[in-house]
């Protein structure tokens, strides 16, 4: 088949390992390995993991609300239907420190693994500089 389809109440959502932000991995509930795509609902109060890759780069796009992100040590607010690509050494994080959910779609390619429960600590160090559970300042109090 050239092609799939996931309807929208057909995807199946769940809150992240670290963070417990809902996602649903579009990519894999699509069959596609070539690349990463997720959608992300954060509710206020909350932040996906700050994190780098080795290979992946990313396009984040905000989908619904204002999103908030920080790479590096710069900090971004984005209206709604913006979108940022973030090469794989820059550390990112999206949260969300306003009063409406913020809904973001990520890609990602190449695609790599993602599973902070079958990294070793290794990787977790390298992936993860600050802890797969550290908040932006915007949130930390």
């Amino acid at each position: 088949m050239s092609y799939s389809v996931l309807g929208a109440g057909e995807a199946f959502w769940r809150p992240s390992n670290q963070m417990k932000v809902l996602n649903t991995d579009l990519a894999k509930q699509l069959g596609v390995s070539e690349f990463g795509a997720r959608l992300w609902r954060l509710r206020p109060g909350q932040a996906s993991t700050k994190h780098r890759h080795r290979l992946t780069a990313e396009l984040y796009v905000v989908l619904e609300g204002e999103g908030r992100m920080r790479i590096d040590e710069d900090s971004l607010v984005l209206p709604r239907l913006s979108a940022v690509f973030v090469s794989p050494d820059s550390v990112r994080q999206i949260f969300n420190d306003g009063e409406e959910d913020a809904l973001w779609l990520v890609f990602g390619a190449p695609n790599e693994a993602a599973n902070t429960l079958e990294m070793d600590e290794e990787t977790i160090a390298f992936l993860y500089p600050d802890g797969p559970k550290a908040l932006p300042p915007e949130l930390s109090s």
